[in-house]
């Protein structure tokens, strides 16, 4: 039989939308500005994008990277050179198994990442060991990082070069925004003249 719940759903409904438009409000539009200029940047010389997140935000960097690579070609510009480091489950795995979780991201950065590629670190509570691990390593090799947080920013605010922060506790508006954040971004590149 069928249970029904006591649950207001018009109010659930209106407090999503109603918090949404606050949380816009509240987001420093200036490090969106520095984003676009460094990922711009990196495609005219020619350096690396590497994108990462775990669990809704592995899904945000693999949109990332599609979106990076296919639909901000332009005729006269070098394509974007994008690698997501959620989506080869072998290698993720591999390393997960043999060498810990923490290090499924710093491993693959290690084999790959030169001075001056872009690193973009997806964590919406800032403080994923993981992402961690990888964006100490991209300081140290002298990589630019942008990072995408939400809450109080964790320890991977303080981390990054561009912070790109949702101030909100809800998990899900913040997924959300980051996700608009990319979307944003994608956009101003295909839209960018020299």
């Amino acid at each position: 039989m069928l249970q029904v719940i006591d649950f207001d759903k018009t109010a659930s409904v209106e407090w999503y939308f109603d918090e949404m438009k606050a949380v816009f409000d509240r987001i420093d539009r200036a490090p969106i500005h520095a984003a676009i200029d460094a990922l711009h940047a990196a495609r005219m010389d020619g350096k690396q994008i590497f994108i990462m997140g775990n669990g809704g935000s592995a899904s945000t960097a693999s949109h990332m990277v599609c979106d990076l690579a296919k639909n901000t070609r332009h005729a006269d510009w070098p394509h974007y050179k994008v690698i997501g480091l959620a989506d080869n489950m072998a290698i993720f795995s591999a390393y997960g198994n043999d060498d810990g979780y923490d290090n499924v991201f710093r491993l693959q950065l290690a084999n790959l990442l030169n001075p001056g590629d872009v690193v973009v670190a997806i964590s919406t509570s800032g403080n994923s060991p993981n992402v961690l691990r990888a964006v100490e390593l991209a300081n140290e090799r002298g990589a630019t990082v942008i990072g995408m947080t939400g809450f109080g920013a964790g320890k991977l605010g303080p981390l990054v070069d561009i912070h790109l922060h949702v101030p909100s506790d809800c998990i899900e508006q913040v997924e959300d925004i980051h996700l608009m954040l990319e979307h944003l971004i994608t956009k101003a590149l295909r839209e960018m003249t020299r």
